[in-house]
Parts: structure tokens; sequence; C-alpha cells
């Protein structure tokens, strides 16, 4: 469905409602532009699945992450941002204003920020989405202390993020299991000398795990052996999997620049091989994947949109376009475009 263009033009469409996209709502909106959130059909991000958030400033008894993210989407709205529960399908990048298409409606921005950002890869278990939030979880920085003083933390995986999780949690629980699937590790080798040095992690190879056990919460995981098919049961209180993150840019593909793992490549501060198109948040930070960290992410992309309009790029691109002497070819810096 084509729309009329005066009722689908924003100032600022952003695309993602977790903290990346709420922040960088509010402070678009506050600067006076006509601001669109479009949220997806289930909103809210990863905090939406996350039990109690204890790093988060502010909260100093810590705040249910569905409770902070509706604090978050209420204050956008005051600040006079609209949210739109679609999806968005697709975009159209090679014309100005961009596009924006969700699945039934097409918006036009004069900037964009693109906040989708990354979701963690599970092991696919029922019993692990069943206890998800309660015993099972996909960060260690945001959910360990929750576990402090517990006897045994279970880390699925090999990489720098499982060695990283382990690290970390052997500082709060008295025995941390690192279960994974080889028979070395496919961290870093300073993390791996890190974590095999450790005498509080344990590792078991070769193996992965089969099921989550607990009724109401973790009680332990039963892992099989892939070189012998033996089962057997490690009793512990939480499991954290650390199988890696996939960006959540299959949409984009083709239209800006990603990088080989599909995280967004980022130019002249936040903003990506579009010109006027930016991103925050966990679809291109790799690194941190905090809530603190994504929040702020919005707020400088919200920042660096705002000049954008404010400094005249808008109407300059329109012109060009027009005139036909912009050619936008996708993963190009855009300090190299017109």
């Amino acid at each position: 469905m084509e729309p009329e263009a005066a009722d689908s033009l924003y100032d600022i469409v952003i695309i993602g409602s977790g903290p990346a996209g709420y922040t960088a709502g509010i402070y678009a909106a506050r600067a006076n532009l006509k601001t669109v959130i479009i949220a997806g059909v289930t909103p809210g991000g990863q905090l939406m699945l996350t039990g109690v958030v204890e790093n988060f400033p502010g909260f100093p008894d810590g705040v249910q992450g569905p409770d902070l993210m509706e604090s978050m989407r209420r204050q956008a709205e005051n600040a006079g941002v609209e949210i739109v529960y679609d999806d968005a399908v697709d975009v159209d990048f090679s014309t100005y204003p961009r596009k924006i298409i969700t699945s039934d409606r097409t918006f036009l921005a004069k900037a964009v920020i693109i906040a989708t950002g990354a979701s963690p890869k599970w092991l696919g278990l029922e019993s692990e989405k069943r206890l998800l939030g309660r015993g099972v979880s996909s960060c260690a920085t945001c959910d360990g202390p929750l576990f402090r003083g517990a006897k045994c933390a279970v880390v699925v995986g090999g990489g720098d993020s499982a060695m990283e999780y382990a690290l970390f949690l052997s500082k709060l629980v008295e025995k941390v299991v690192v279960v994974h699937r080889r028979d070395k590790l496919r961290a870093s080798k300073i993390m791996q000398e890190r974590a095999l040095s450790n005498p509080k992690i344990e590792f078991v190879w070769n193996s992965v795990v089969v099921d989550v056990l607990g009724s109401e919460r973790v009680e332990g995981v039963k892992v099989k052996n892939k070189l012998t098919g033996e089962e057997k049961v490690i009793p512990c209180n939480a499991v954290f999997v650390a199988i890696g993150h996939a960006p959540n840019t299959e949409f984009l593909r083709g239209k800006l620049e990603l990088d080989e793992e599909g995280y967004i490549k980022l130019y002249n501060n936040f903003e990506t091989s579009v010109k006027g198109v930016f991103a925050a948040g966990d679809v291109h930070d790799k690194r941190y994947r905090q809530a603190i960290t994504a929040a702020g992410f919005g707020c400088m992309a919200a920042m660096e949109a705002i000049r954008f309009i404010e400094e005249g790029h808008p109407e300059r691109l329109e012109k060009e376009y027009r005139a036909g002497r912009v050619e936008v070819v996708s993963g190009s810096n855009p300090s190299e475009q017109s």
C-alpha cells in the first residue's frame, strides 16, 4: 500500500524499540522533530525476557526488565514520539527521503536510526525456553550477580564470550562448569589461559546440553558426550548460554554495509554507509551489549541525526537526488558520497 507522502514523511524514523530505540526517540522528540518508532510486533528488545536488572542506574533495588522497557516506552510517548507496533520488512535507501516499509505502510524519513539490536543464539531446547529468566540467561554480566554465593553455574560455549562469562562468574559462585561441544576452545589464547588456569572453572569437553532440569527454577543440566553418547547430569543453579549473537539486520542486506557477521558498520559518528542513516545499540555493538550502553548509543545516534537535519543536509540531498546527481552505492563510506 502506497500512503500519501504528507502522512508518512517524518523527520526521524527509528527502527527498533529497545533501550537504544526508545532513548533515540526521546531525544529526537525533545528536539521538536516529528519522530516515529517502528517498535516491532513484539517490542522492547531483550530486556522483555530479562528478570531483575540490577546494573541500570537509578534503581537501587533493581527493576524488572519489562518494567524498565515500559517506563522507557511511556517516556518516549510523553515526549511526543509516535509508536507503531509493526515490523520493518524492507527499506529503500536508494532514494530520498529514505523509505522504510512495514507490512502495510511505507514511512518516508529525512533521517533514519536503526536500533533493531541483536538476538542471542539459543540451544533450541523447550526446557531452556521455559526456564528463561528463571536461571537460564544469555548475559552473565547482567544476571550473574543474582546467583552470588550459588554452588554452581554452567556456561555453554567455547569462545571469548563464554570465557569472559566463566571468569566473571568464578568471582561470584563456588564453581563454574564450561560445557563445550569440541575438544578445544575457540577463544583467544589469553582468554583460554585465564580460564584454564582458574581453579574454580571446570570443563566438560566434546559435550552438548540436551536438557535443562528444574520445574520452577534451574536445578541442573543433562549433557551428552558427542563421542561416546554417554549422558550425565550436572547439578547447577544457573545456565548461561554463550554461543553467539545474531544481529537483526537480515532485512538490510544489500541496502547498507554490514560486516562479515551481519553487524552494521559505522562511519562518522554513528552514521552508516548511507548518508542520513544512523545505527545505535547491539545492532552494531559486539563488545558491550548492555542496556545502559545501548541507551547511550541511542542518545548519540539521535544527536547526530538531529545535527544532520539542523545543518540542512536533507534539503541538499533532496535537490541532488532530484537532479540525479547522487548514486548510492551500498557499502560505501557516506563521507565519500555527495
